[in-house]
């Protein structure tokens, strides 16, 4: 199913032109009402007037992270504080959070881009939705609280934690569709398994998951043990929140809603654009914010696009599964090593299980990695010989893939702490 075809089946052409007259009217909008991005557009001797095609989407000057926090926290906002119906801001761990007003069509937009999501990755009407993101000032709560209201299906706003509620309100309420976090999911079947749940016996079906990276790997061992299909989707505090693409049930890319969200791929180090297919850094530009419109915001996301339809029947381009993120990006020895790299490799050998630290840290000026990963029952729980024999295995996939030795702790289940949240999966204690 398809929740507004008039968009989402659009063909290219015309699409392409409600992208440019969508961008014009944003860069008239922004060089009038946001100092930063007048200031920043004269730097470049360009006007409104400079946008005569989608071609120039690339002389336009990018915006980063860093603004948001030099602007905190109401700088970049283009409308009256009256106009602002609703706040949301980033978590803020690395700094001042992002601060993210909407105005009351940014809500419209944000409900339809959401309803889309949901239906696109396969949810309807008569679906009860138990949704275990966080609500508050974190947009995935409500994100996809609002979407699946529009969509009409039931739902059940849990939020995150209390697993152990979590799963009796799953059964009781014949939850079908789980919205958390990829690593929660896997919480959640861990603590059923303990609880004697079998969660094959409830009505869910389907998973869609964000607001972390995860690998295809991590996708098999979660529909290994729950019996869901796992749907990815992406969003981010600076663009919208979640909604901003989602894969549909053939996984073969995330539909970016490119009516609302302007995708480039651009090159990591030269911030040049790249063709279709090449791999680089993910830069979206917001074609319809009214109260935080954003030009070229660089994503820090590692994806690729890709424009040929897709068989569900949309035209939209996809954005491949996020790569690695240039900022999550390690630097040890020389080599550029990502986390989902060090994943991919752990979740294809059989003994050991999805919950890992990596720490790096650094010894007589050399750099050193260490991995930690959790050990299965069966094998924590057999001879010492075979723990050391899987522990080989691992340092040598790891050492094929990576390019570069590491030291592989094993360590016995459950050992590593768990969040709800966001999983934090490096230390890099080079920095303290």
């Amino acid at each position: 199913m398809i929740w507004n075809p008039q968009y989402e089946t659009m063909p290219r052409p015309q699409l392409e032109k409600l992208q440019l007259e969508r961008l014009q009217a944003l860069v008239a909008r922004v060089y009038e009402k946001v100092p930063f991005y007048r200031q920043a557009l004269q730097e470049r001797d360009l006007t409104p007037e400079s946008i005569k095609s989608l071609a120039d989407l690339s002389r336009l000057p990018f915006t980063v992270k860093q603004d948001f926090r030099d602007n905190y926290p109401l700088g970049l906002v283009a409308v009256p504080m009256d106009q602002v119906c609703r706040v949301h801001a980033s978590s803020g761990t690395t700094g001042k959070p992002v601060v993210a007003p909407y105005t009351a069509n940014d809500l419209r937009m944000w409900t339809e881009v959401m309803a889309r999501s949901l239906t696109c990755a396969g949810m309807g009407k008569d679906d009860v939705m138990q949704n275990a993101y966080g609500y508050g000032l974190f947009t995935g709560g409500l994100g996809f609280h609002y979407g699946g209201e529009r969509v009409g299906a039931t739902v059940i706003p849990t939020s995150t934690g209390n697993t152990k509620r979590q799963l009796m309100l799953l059964q009781d309420l014949g939850t079908t569709v789980i919205t958390c976090t990829p690593s929660y999911s896997l919480i959640l079947a861990e603590a059923a398994l303990e609880m004697g749940v079998d969660l094959r016996l409830s009505k869910l079906r389907l998973g869609i998951m964000g607001a972390e990276p995860w690998s295809e790997q991590m996708r098999a061992e979660i529909e290994a043990k729950l019996p869901i299909q796992a749907i990815d989707i992406y969003g981010l505090t600076e663009v919208v929140g979640p909604g901003v693409s989602v894969e549909c049930p053939h996984k073969c890319g995330m539909h970016i809603f490119e009516d609302h969200f302007l995708p480039e791929i651009v090159d990591p180090a030269t911030g040049e654009p790249l063709p279709y297919g090449q791999v680089g850094e993910l830069v979206i530009t917001t074609l319809t914010k009214e109260a935080l419109p954003v030009i070229r915001f660089r994503t820090r996301d590692i994806a690729s696009l890709n424009p040929e339809p897709c068989e569900c029947g949309r035209t939209l381009v996809r954005m491949s599964r996020i790569a690695g993120r240039t900022d999550d990006m390690l630097i040890i020895r020389g080599v550029n090593v990502f986390p989902s790299q060090i994943e991919s490799v752990l979740l294809e050998v059989e003994g050991v299980e999805p919950h890992y630290l990596i720490i790096v840290d650094r010894e007589r000026h050399l750099d050193d990695l260490e991995i930690w990963v959790e050990v299965s029952e069966a094998v924590f729980s057999d001879e010492m010989r075979k723990m050391e024999a899987l522990q080989q295995k691992v340092k040598q996939e790891m050492e094929g893939t990576l390019g570069i030795g590491a030291r592989i702790k094993l360590v016995e289940p459950r050992s590593l702490a768990r969040t709800e949240g966001k999983a934090k999966r490096v230390v890099d204690r080079r920095e303290l």
